[in-house]
């Protein structure tokens, strides 16, 4: 089995947030590393989501790239000999 690394870092948070994130922890019954761990994890997720979304958004304006997909949706599936 292999283990994981793991790093540890220092963030500064303003004190009323700190006292939210010690009382989900109490209700949760969890680490503070946990919460931030699974809070970290779901904002790179959003930020990926988003960067995939930037990048449809632009192929869609490209003239030629969208021409090109047209093109192939509209294969109705027939076998071709080359």
């Amino acid at each position: 089995m292999a283990s994981l690394r793991a790093d540890k870092v220092t963030v500064t948070i303003p004190h009323e947030l700190k006292e939210q994130l010690v009382l989900l922890k109490d209700e949760l019954k969890i680490s503070i590393s946990a919460i931030y761990k699974e809070a970290l994890e779901s904002y790179l997720k959003q930020k990926e989501i988003e960067k995939w979304g930037k990048g449809a958004q632009l192929a869609a304006k490209d003239k030629k790239y969208m021409d090109f997909v047209n093109e192939i949706s509209s294969d109705v599936g027939d076998l071709y000999e080359y």
